[in-house]
């Protein structure tokens, strides 16, 4: 028997790497990297000999740039054997995923967390004896939602069996280059080894002939083998010696010239077969998913595979393409009518597959065609449904230039563009919207649309925003017409109306709100349920939104069906009710398809969502990690106002955790950025989240000054979001800076306002406000008792704390200390699994009020690191940043960060505070 290493010449570093990477017990993945005919393809063919040897099963794909556009048509290679051949288990799940992806049942797609889940699942239940080894050729063409979640499942094999290899060429961009997985270059073959496979493979060649072959190839191996067969008048089709070399032409477009010369010479039959395979994906090597009736199979073209343009593969005896160039040669010889013809053919073999459908006839169609436009606009719908928004974007222009009316055509592209602009596109949503409009004509209501959105998300301009779209409203609220005009004008004003109401609530300004209340009332009719919905919980939830809790949970039940724009609205209006918990499932399971491959912007809306109730329900860490990502996402896309709302949640919770240094940082990026701009929205944010950090400081006359900003003790502010969400703290640092009677009006005012009955947490707080300024001890027995009781106040522990922590020391100075203690240590325990290190000192201060002994601590100095545990030291006998980084050869900033992350491991604050955590750390320690 021959063996598996026989087929390659050279490559001994490659070949080891592989083996290795095969033979290894544990799940892995591996990128092979490099330029057109390099050899990835004859790698890949032996560490797929070596996984058969080794008792694997494989798994081959290949991308295919004609299927590039086709949302997980590439996963579907991969998966449907293992679809077709495995019975689905009772209570499965994973298959409707599957079906939900590839389109075989209604519903969105899951992310591709959720989804990469799902591919782990199948692979180890359908090969728990025989570990597969996936293997994927030319992943520069796999389309990106598929790439994602092979890129994704590649990330999380280590600890199983399953391996997956890619090959990737070097000169095409792909989601392969950010995917994170290790690499392994694949180069031209050396002098010697190239001379070898040369002589090998042709060793007819006289002298001159093979000099010239190998200078030309430059250690190419498909150029070795390709280029003394090329056939033209000239010995080996080369040129001249004196033009051989690395210059000039590039060497896979030569190559690519050799492949055309081959076509040319075959009959006119023959040359429509390999078209039509080639424009539709046929003839790839490991195809797997061949379905009679699903994709073009080549036939009767044997004299293409005697020109060396196709082989025969061995496991199915079907016809595939040599290489990707063959595929791309053939593409670009034919007639403009020869590609036509034979996409539309392929498109009357796709009937029954409406996307697939659809991309054959956009290319097949030459002129207006409103069936064609119908079908391309109904392709985009689903696209848009299965995560690929940018795929949808093209499509629907392409329908609008196949539209046979004007009205068809600009009611495309403005659809385009609102896709456009929600896949964080809005320079690209603005230009379709504009597209076809004469110099100096008015701007349509699309293109409004589109520039209003770039003009916000991106510049944070909600003064000329919100005149424009307001006169475009205006304009269509009366609009008359035929039906189909007027339901199309309605949804153009819904979508205003709704993007009218965002900019209102980024203005956070009273008169900009009661104008908008007042246009959304005029607009009757085309004025959604859901528009009023998000008018009444946007605006100023203390004054509108009480009763709109069971309409809020009644649309959430239909978040599955919704746009992921939708969706994120919907869950906007349930922070401001407090009701996160009923869309947060929802978002976490489609956020990553949307961030990665759909709807950008819905998805950063989900992800500060996500943020604000993992801060609400106490998944700080979580919470920082969801920040972080999100404003990493809104920097990159150059959404600048996503950017400050990220840095303002971040920095509220920073002063929750006691980092105040930080979180002050971060408020004074975001307040100048944003207080120039009118966005009150944020500045509120900055005012809160310092208010928050002089509270966990102490500093309670500071904290005093902010809110009062927000709002002014015995009242609530209209249309100021932050006013109901801060009554707490508004309450608490009245009540410590000597303001007892305003600390009293404004419990008071949020009781007689029905803050309660708006939303759970305004009910929690309001009691616990209530309970803090009672003026007698059954009062405050009675509203503390409300407060603990709700059915929601374990899902805010952070208040919850709070309220204890005030009605224990309370219960102290009334009652007792016994009775105080089981309150107090309540709430210690719960600040210090937050992490609220300020919040977490004044209980212990207070339970040693009490003449209780501390409990352990988990929070202990053994938990510091050796340098941070070194610089606390040197900190806590007083030495300044500057004098501890001379004596450790550190920077005074690396010391400060070093503090800064140690602080809240000891439970602490300040540096005062930093020689009792130390000695009581080791006290524990040797308990």
């Amino acid at each position: 028997m021959e063996p598996i290493s026989a087929a390659l010449v050279g490559r001994e570093e490659e070949r080891a790497r592989l083996e290795a990477f095969v033979k290894s017990a544990t799940g892995q993945a591996l990128v092979l990297r490099g330029e057109a005919g390099v050899g990835k393809s004859a790698l890949l063919d032996h560490a797929a000999a070596l996984a058969a040897q080794e008792g694997r099963v494989v798994l081959r794909a290949a991308g295919v740039e004609a299927e590039s556009a086709l949302p997980y048509a590439g996963l579907h290679q991969f998966l449907h054997p293992l679809l077709a051949a495995t019975a689905r288990p009772e209570g499965d799940a994973s298959r409707a995923e599957f079906d939900a992806a590839f389109g075989g049942a209604p519903g969105r797609p899951p992310s591709a967390m959720a989804l990469g889940i799902a591919v782990l699942r199948l692979l180890t239940r359908s090969h728990a004896r025989r570990p597969p080894l996936l293997v994927l050729d030319d992943g520069q063409w796999m389309d990106d939602a598929s790439a994602d979640v092979c890129g994704f499942v590649g990330r999380r094999l280590a600890g199983g069996p399953v391996k997956l290899l890619v090959a990737v060429r070097t000169d095409t961009a792909s989601r392969w280059d950010t995917a994170a997985l290790p690499e392994l270059p694949v180069r031209p073959l050396s002098e010697e080894d190239a001379a070898r496979l040369l002589d090998r493979r042709h060793p007819e060649l006289d002298r001159r002939l093979r000099r010239l072959v190998l200078a030309q190839a430059q250690g190419n191996p498909l150029a070795l083998l390709e280029l003394p067969v090329q056939p033209t008048g000239r010995p080996g089709g080369l040129p001249d010696e004196d033009s051989a070399g690395p210059h000039g032409v590039p060497l896979s477009r030569r190559l690519q010239r050799m492949f055309d010369t081959r076509i040319a010479s075959l009959d006119e039959r023959v040359r429509a077969e390999l078209l039509a395979g080639a424009l539709d994906g046929a003839g790839t090597p490991g195809r797997a998913d061949a379905v009679p009736g699903t994709r073009y199979v080549m036939r009767d073209a044997d004299a293409a595979v005697a020109a060396g343009l196709l082989d025969i593969a061995p496991a199915t005896g079907e016809l595939v393409f040599r290489h990707p160039l063959v595929r791309s040669a053939v593409v670009q010889t034919a007639t403009a009518d020869q590609r036509r013809t034979a996409h539309l053919a392929l498109a009357r073999l796709h009937r029954g597959d409406l996307e697939r459908r659809a991309a054959h006839l956009a290319a097949a169609t030459a002129g207006p065609d409103e069936a064609v436009a119908g079908i391309l606009e109904a392709a985009a719908a689903s696209a848009t449904r299965r995560g690929g928004a940018l795929t949808a974007v093209t499509w629907l222009s392409r329908a609008a230039e196949l539209s046979e009316s004007p009205d068809d055509r600009s009611r495309r592209l403005a659809e385009a563009a609102f896709v456009a602009g929600h896949a964080a596109r809005p320079g690209h949503a603005h230009r379709l919207a504009r597209s076809g409009l004469a110099p100096g004509a008015a701007q349509p209501p699309g293109a409004v649309l589109a520039a209003a959105y770039q003009a916000l998300y991106q510049d944070g301009d909600v003064r000329s925003t919100r005149a424009q779209v307001s006169a475009a409203i205006e304009g269509l609220r009366d609009a008359g017409g035929p039906a189909a005009t007027r339901t199309e004008t309605e949804e153009v004003l819904h979508r205003l109306v709704v993007l009218l109401l965002a900019i209102s609530q980024y203005s956070g300004d009273r008169a900009v709100w009661e104008s908008t209340r007042s246009l959304l009332a005029s607009t009757g009719g085309p004025a959604t349920d859901r528009a009023r919905l998000y008018g009444d919980t946007w605006s100023d939830v203390n004054r509108h939104g009480a009763g709109r809790a069971e309409q809020l949970r009644r649309a959430a039940a239909r978040l599955p069906e919704m746009e992921p724009w939708d969706a994120a609205r919907l869950g906007v209006a349930a922070y401001h009710l407090d009701l996160l918990d009923t869309c947060r499932p929802h978002l976490q399971r489609v956020v990553d398809h949307e961030v990665e491959t759909g709807a950008v912007a819905a998805g950063m809306v989900m992800l500060h969502l996500i943020m604000l109730d993992q801060t609400a329900v106490g998944e700080w860490d979580g919470a920082e990690r969801t920040g972080q990502r999100v404003l990493d996402l809104a920097v990159g896309h150059g959404h600048h106002l996503f950017a400050a709302q990220s840095r303002a949640y971040l920095a509220h919770l920073a002063a929750l955790r006691g980092r105040t240094d930080r979180a002050r940082d971060l408020c004074a990026q975001v307040d100048a950025w944003a207080r120039p701009r009118g966005l009150g929205f944020l500045t509120q944010l900055t005012e809160s989240a310092a208010a928050t950090a002089a509270l966990g400081a102490g500093d309670h006359e500071a904290a005093y000054h902010h809110l009062a900003a927000i709002t002014r003790p015995g009242a609530f502010r209209p249309y100021a979001y932050q006013a109901p969400r801060t009554l707490l703290d508004l309450v608490e640092a009245a009540r410590h800076s000597g303001r007892a009677e305003q600390a009293r009006a404004h419990a008071l005012a949020a009781r007689d306002a029905g803050l309660p009955d708006v939303s759970p947490r305004q009910a929690l707080i309001t009691y616990g406000a209530l309970a803090m300024t009672a003026r007698d001890e059954p009062e405050a027995a009675a509203m503390f008792a409300r407060a603990q009781a709700h059915p929601d106040a374990a899902r805010f522990p952070f208040e919850l704390a709070r309220i204890r922590l005030a009605h224990g020391i309370r219960l102290c100075h009334a009652q007792g200390r016994d009775e105080a203690r089981h309150q107090l240590n309540r709430a210690e325990a719960e600040f210090e699994r937050l992490g609220a290190a300020g919040w977490t000192e004044r209980t212990r201060a207070a339970l040693r009020a009490t003449g209780a002994p501390l409990r352990a601590s988990t929070a202990r100095a053994a938990s510091l690191t050796w340098q941070e545990r070194r610089i606390a030291d040197l900190a806590a006998s007083g030495l300044t940043n500057k004098e501890i980084g001379r004596r450790m050869h550190l920077s005074p900033r690396t010391v400060s960060s070093h503090l800064y992350r140690a602080f809240p491991k000891l439970g602490i604050t300040t540096r005062a505070a930093l020689r009792d955590a130390l000695t009581r750390g080791e006290a524990l320690s040797r308990a």
